[in-house]
């Protein structure tokens, strides 16, 4: 592989997210789906939620619709109940993966198993293409122990939630977008290159410590909290600063079709989402 800078991922934009609320008022931070950063196809929404205190979180998410998209729930610490109305239960544990396809629709919950300690993980909003948007809802769940980890070089150490990392491949499986979503964590000063699928819109975000992606003159700093949007080659390196860092790399295969969205109905037109409110008040979800 070539040093040529042209090989390699660039920074295109720095995010740094926004104070929001959801659900009953638990207390998160917005990276995409705010005015910076509106959608990046086929990702809608990015959630970091992260705090040591109950009261942000103990009022959970109470019952709430989805259509017409995923959600993808990657807890780091805490525990989070759901259920929905299709009879579907089960706990989220630190380490553990949600990628649940809501489709034509459900009705869901989820809320905290715990009354103190930290709570802290991410939610992803992954759009449907129009042909898969009125599919049977499905879960693809997956405990810690299921989500292979693998250190490709030295002080690198990469959970592969989605894509592949040489010969291993994560557990979810979405054709649709084709995803990548990894989990890496690089020893101070470590460095780690890896390849994105070609026509991917892609963005790393920074969750812990510091680094800087890229390569010679466009390496480009980014912050524990903040977002880039990847543009460029397909060689996406990591280094890391002088306390380490910790980031998701999260890549997808853009759906390119028109977006109808309110609230958590994600369709095509705006008429598909008056049908959907008549059909989640009618209880046809």
């Amino acid at each position: 592989m070539s040093n040529d800078t042209q090989d390699f991922t660039r920074v295109g934009r720095v995010i740094r997210g926004m104070p929001a609320s959801d659900g009953a008022g638990v207390r998160l931070t917005r990276v995409i789906g705010t005015p910076q950063l509106d959608m990046l196809d086929p990702f809608l929404m990015l959630d970091e939620f992260g705090t040591d205190k109950p009261e942000d979180y103990i009022a959970g998410f109470p019952d709430h619709p989805h259509r017409g998209f995923e959600t993808v729930t990657y807890m780091l610490d805490g525990r989070m109940r759901h259920r929905d109305n299709h009879g579907n239960e089960g706990v989220l544990v630190p380490g553990s993966v949600q990628w649940m396809t809501a489709g034509r629709g459900l009705v869901h919950s989820e809320m905290p198993e715990q009354q103190a300690g930290r709570m802290r993980g991410f939610q992803l909003w992954v759009n449907l293409p129009a042909s898969e948007k009125m599919t049977q809802p499905r879960y693809q769940e997956f405990a810690p122990d299921r989500i292979p980890q693998v250190q490709p070089a030295q002080g690198v150490s990469v959970k592969v939630i989605a894509g592949r990392v040489g010969e291993v491949a994560g557990p979810i499986v979405q054709p649709a977008t084709e995803p990548v979503y990894l989990d890496i964590e690089l020893a101070p000063g470590a460095s780690w290159r890896h390849a994105l699928p070609e026509g991917h819109n892609a963005f790393t975000y920074m969750f812990e410590g510091d680094g800087t992606v890229g390569e010679g003159e466009d390496a480009r700093a980014l912050d524990s909290q903040e977002l880039g949007v990847l543009i460029g080659g397909p060689v996406f390196q990591l280094r890391a600063g002088e306390s380490g860092a910790r980031a998701i790399l999260v890549a997808g295969a853009p759906l390119r079709e028109p977006v109808a969205r309110y609230g958590p109905f994600v369709m095509n037109t705006k008429q598909e989402i008056m049908q959907a409110f008549v059909d989640f008040q009618e209880g046809r979800f």
